[in-house]
């Protein structure tokens, strides 16, 4: 008998796989399982099969049955493993006794039952947000409300549904408040005489001007030999955070602090971010250091790492420290013109040991009491910047460096290596070639010889039209920067050892690099066999934490486009597909859909891959990617966060694309209309640009496109 129940389960176990729950509009669940896992890695499950799981969970399906139809396996969820989700934003109902929420969300879900005494002043239809407190298989979930929301701040709940719809918690845990509530003030005097003191050094942080927390320091001095020392210390977030605590617990599911245009959803409550961590000056703080002996011109004589304590002596904003070394005068001149010249050495050589030079520009939005946004600014990455990137990244570097060359078994220890993958062929090749168009060569012999055709291709481009365009086109051929214990180097930047050390405020890999690395200088290095799946899992986290930093963007851009409905501006194309092509405005950096169906009565075009353009058929027009454009904005739609864009014909371009496709003018529009035209524009006038464009392409709809 035993022996039978024994051999059930492992049947059952082999027909068990793990993967993601994606609901679809009409309810129906597909599991995606991972490739490696699995050959075919969609498993159909319908709702009655769920076993609570929602949408984005991750999820243990078993197999059992196929589709009679389709062929497709079907499957019933057998636990839920990881919640995607667990605060939601919707409505109440009340009734006499109890009350349901109902949460506003394209994925259909269960409503959520709250009983009376957990609506914390809620009444019928307000709008708020809820939490799943427990669920029980084939009951309804139950909740409470966390919060209600102000029905007039259409912008707090904009950035709120973001958030949540990216797995982002926005209340932390009453447990995990109490924790670090808990966390004594003062510095324990027996913890700083295990540390080395470094309070007596001149010590600052540079941060920007606006920032909360302040996770990074610099300090310098002159030795009695004649070196520098350089300490880059880091908050000792490992000191106040101890393993498998609620604080910790927390801080791995959240993984990663989210920046919004007008707010951050932090990874750690404010009673350690934002004092007990933060290196705020004229306070004594517990840090983790990697301290440098360098020559005046950069050379590394010897470093130590360790845990410190520390004294910030001023509080620096980039720009305070941009104008000191561009007027070379200021507070602390001499140490901020000395630690700059270091970096741009260190700046040069990475360079020239295959760090790829991309530019990087960032925007920014100027906001009013309310949030909404009243300017545009673009950050460019200047030598305050590079000063403190350099630095942070010679820490990285060298404590990756040191724990690669720890043991145990003869066997490397395992840790989270921040990776980066040599760039994907695909996507490589028709780069290369539409490349060679301005006249770029590449040597694709070795990989190293690619990052130096790469940096050369930018230094020639500098300046020039075609810049933007290959600079964009050119990132997009890179894999993508992840975590994992698998080291396989730093490709972008050119390291054959990197880690992220120096913002464990901010970054769970941070803390558990911390922890590792304390192991490894006490000679006790630990195996965690769990490591890698809590690499997996930040790096996931890391993706949403930038899609909705991306879609906050995106609401901003078209709130602030509002405005400027039905003016024209001159853009840039910033990418092609086959419905359309995108365009950002050169003067605010905001990024809207030109339709193809808008484009209809000038000619018929399609998609050229290689060439990264659209081309009318009769006329040879091109849109290619980096080509300057005008546009009118005729749409902005704040719900869907889009914006649509029309492309504005120069006096004559009609005549001569008439001309060129051998037609006569109407009197009308200048060209000689398609057949079926007037049908299709008919069809077609309530919908958006971009719904317009999503009907073109392939049956499964899935389009390419190039951005």
């Amino acid at each position: 008998m035993n022996t039978k129940k024994k051999k059930k389960k492992k049947e059952d176990f082999a027909q068990t796989y793990t993967g993601k729950l994606d609901i679809t509009r009409s309810g129906m669940g597909f599991v995606i399982i991972d490739k490696a896992e699995k050959t075919d890695p969609d498993i159909l499950v319908r709702p009655s099969d769920f076993n609570t799981a929602m949408h984005g969970d991750t999820v243990r399906v078993r197999v059992v049955s196929n589709s009679p139809r389709s062929g497709r396996q079907q499957g019933q969820i057998v636990e839920v493993l990881e919640r995607k989700q667990m605060e939601f934003m919707g409505r109440v109902e009340l009734s006499e006794h109890f009350a349901f929420f109902i949460a506003e969300t394209e994925k259909p879900m269960s409503d959520i039952y709250i009983p009376l005494e957990k609506l914390k002043g809620a009444k019928n239809n307000d709008k708020v947000i809820a939490r799943i407190t427990e669920w029980e298989k084939n009951k309804k979930p139950q909740g409470e409300v966390i919060q209600i929301l102000n029905s007039g701040d259409t912008n707090d709940q904009a950035m709120k549904e973001i958030l949540l719809e990216n797995g982002f918690p926005l209340f932390f845990p009453e447990e995990v408040i109490e924790e670090s509530e808990r966390l004594p003030d003062v510095l324990s005097k027996d913890e700083i005489a295990r540390r080395k003191d470094m309070r007596t050094v001149l010590t600052f942080t540079i941060d920007p001007v606006d920032a909360k927390d302040f996770d990074d320091a610099i300090s310098i001095r002159l030795l009695k030999n004649g070196a520098y020392e350089v300490g880059v210390h880091i908050a000792d977030v490992s000191h106040y955070v101890i393993p498998d605590t609620a604080l910790d617990k927390e801080a791995y599911t959240r993984a990663t602090s989210v920046y919004l245009p007008d707010r951050v959803n932090p990874m750690l409550p404010e009673r350690i971010s934002n004092e007990l961590c933060s290196l705020r000056p004229h306070e004594d703080k517990f840090t983790f250091s990697a301290i440098f002996q360098l020559t005046a011109k950069g050379e590394i004589k010897e470093h130590w790492i360790g845990k410190t304590a520390i004294h910030s002596d001023h509080r620096f904003s980039y720009e305070e420290v941009q104008e000191i070394i561009e007027q070379k005068d200021g507070l602390y001149k001499d140490e901020i013109l000395l630690l700059n010249d270091m970096a741009q050495r260190f700046r040069k050589h990475r360079f020239k040991k295959g760090a790829i030079n991309f530019s990087s520009t960032e925007v920014r939005f100027k906001l009013d009491e309310k949030g909404k946004p009243i300017g545009i600014m673009v950050k460019e990455s200047k030598e305050a910047h590079q000063l403190v990137e350099e630095f942070m990244l010679l820490a990285n570097r060298t404590v990756a460096e040191y724990v690669a060359g720890i043991k145990i078994d003869k066997k490397p220890i395992p840790f989270p290596y921040r990776i980066h993958d040599e760039p994907d062929k695909e996507k490589l090749l028709p780069f290369i070639e539409f490349a060679k168009k301005y006249g770029h060569q590449f040597d694709t012999k070795t990989p190293e010889g690619i990052a130096a055709s790469f940096n050369l291709m930018l230094s020639d481009a500098r300046g020039k039209p075609e810049q933007h365009v290959l600079e964009q086109l050119g990132i997009r051929t890179m894999a993508k920067a992840i975590y994992t214990t698998e080291n396989i180097g730093h490709y972008g930047l050119g390291f054959e050892h990197y880690c992220h050390f120096t913002s464990p405020i901010r970054r769970y890999p941070d803390v558990l690099v911390h922890r590792i690395l304390q192991e490894c200088l006490e000679q006790k290095p630990e195996v965690d066999k769990k490591l890698e799946a809590k690499c997996r899992h930040s790096s996931e986290r890391e993706r949403a934490a930038m899609e909705s930093e991306r879609a906050a963007n995106k609401y901003k851009q078209v709130e602030y486009m509002q405005e400027f409905l039905g003016e024209e501006f001159e853009g840039v194309i910033s990418g092609v597909a086959g419905f359309g092509f995108w365009v950002e405005t050169v003067e605010h950096k905001c990024e809207g859909l030109v339709s193809i169906n808008s484009l209809l009565e000038y000619d018929d075009f399609r998609l050229l891959e290689g060439e990264y353009s659209l081309a009318g058929r009769r006329s040879g027009r091109q849109f290619r990617m980096g080509d300057k454009i005008t546009i009118r904005i005729v749409a902005a739609n704040l719900v869907k966060r889009q914006l649509d864009y029309e492309w504005v014909i120069a006096s004559g371009v009609r005549e001569e694309m008439a001309l060129k496709a051998g037609i006569s003018p109407d009197p009308v529009s200048g060209v000689e209309r398609s057949p079926g035209h007037e049908k299709e524009k008919t069809h077609n006038k309530h919908k958006t640009g971009r719904e317009r464009g999503r009907e073109k392409g392939t049956k499964s709809g899935k389009k390419k496109k190039y951005k």
